[in-house]
């Protein structure tokens, strides 16, 4: 890996381990091809990626396909219960074996016909029997490192991978101490975006709050993140916004469920944010996806108690999308895309060390530094 991805600008200044005294990464990073290239083994390619919750996958043949960056994943359940992840690539000429999502009793190549049993092994391939050294064992599908946490599944491209659970045990500890029973959840409904911005600005929106007051109006009346209630913080690879108050008596939606009293806000590297709101018990999870260097995919997935929708929660989604979503931060992160690419803009200062804890950017900077460190490039000590 290049230890300078692209060649420093005599104008740059220098990105810091000190938030405090740090300029953020130079505009380029949000819109450079070359970037873009190399997040896909640097960071997409090596990292846990969320592609569904395990409801989606209850019974024997249920099969879910997704995308890791530009890299096709079936999650299948097999007959003997277990949940395998697979290259979804036949052996023989390189087709694509499934799309969406389904049930199957086998996984069959609309090419030709090469059959694969739910377990990934090759059971037919159509006229070899008088090939010379064809072994059917030798074209198994090519599985992929699967991990369930919270109920929800996560693959790794990167078979060597440390597991989820040990890079993030307090992250599990947070997340059930407002959804307790997370595993007993069942996938209700999603919400999908296409913002035209980097994916990174949509990270890196969501990493803060320091906008909250100013573009989040009802949001910050529903979130007490006043400083005895808001603390947020980053721990490895996963960032805390969590606020131990909330109000009912706001715009946003009606809250009359007693489940959730808090708000709860997490960051996940590389691209998923997870979301527990005040009212009816549910757990969310929007995963950010790079499309291009300057467009991005959200998908936001839902978890109730019984894969329904309660009156209270769909005034909660619609809040979430119609408000917080299309009228609130994508147009202030497509408007940050094209500022990126202004000549009177290169970098700025984090917002950090001030008398108001809940208005820092302290995790912008550590999840710039977590991209800085997984493209190789060096950071600066002052």
């Amino acid at each position: 890996m290049p230890t300078n991805l692209i060649e420093k600008k005599d104008h740059d200044k220098p990105f810091l381990e000190d938030p405090s005294v740090s300029h953020t990464l130079p505009a380029r990073y949000f819109y450079d091809p070359a970037v873009f290239e190399q997040e896909k083994a640097a960071i997409f390619y090596s990292s846990w990626v969320y592609v569904c919750h395990k409801s989606r996958v209850a019974t024997p043949g249920d099969y879910v396909t997704e995308l890791v960056h530009d890299q096709n994943v079936i999650i299948v359940k097999g007959r003997d219960e277990q949940i395998r992840a697979f290259h979804n690539v036949c052996q023989h000429r390189g087709h694509e074996l499934l799309k969406g999502c389904g049930k199957t009793q086998m996984i069959v190549c609309p090419y030709h016909a090469w059959t694969y049993d739910l377990d990934g092994n090759l059971r037919a391939a159509r006229e070899t029997g008088t090939i010379e050294d064809f072994d059917k064992s030798d074209f198994s599908l090519k599985e992929v490192a699967l991990e369930e946490f919270c109920g929800m599944l996560f693959v790794n491209l990167d078979g060597q991978a440390v597991p989820l659970r040990e890079q993030v045990p307090e992250l599990e500890k947070e997340i059930r101490s407002y959804v307790p029973n997370a595993d007993d959840l069942v996938y209700a409904t999603c919400q999908e975006f296409e913002p035209q911005a980097n994916w990174k600005i949509l990270v890196e929106n969501f990493q803060e709050c320091y906008h909250c007051a100013v573009a989040h109006k009802d949001f910050s009346v529903l979130v007490d993140f006043g400083d005895e209630a808001y603390n947020p913080y980053s721990n490895g690879i996963y960032t805390s916004h969590c606020s131990t108050r909330t109000t009912r008596d706001s715009e946003a939606y009606q809250v009359s469920g007693n489940d959730i009293d808090g708000y709860g806000g997490w960051f996940l590297w590389p691209n998923l944010t997870i979301w527990v709101y005040p009212g009816d018990e549910q757990l969310s999870v929007m995963r950010v996806d790079p499309l291009t260097p300057t467009t991005s995919y959200e998908r936001h997935d839902w978890f109730t108690k019984d894969g329904t929708v309660s009156e209270e929660l769909e005034g909660t989604i619609k809040f979430q999308r119609d408000t917080l979503q299309y009228a609130e931060d994508i147009p202030i992160c497509e408007n940050v895309q094209k500022g990126l690419k202004s000549m009177g803009y290169n970098q700025g200062r984090f917002v950090v060390g001030g008398e108001r804890v809940q208005v820092t950017e302290a995790p912008v900077h550590h999840f710039q530094k977590l991209v800085v460190n997984a493209l190789g490039l060096k950071i600066g000590v002052k």
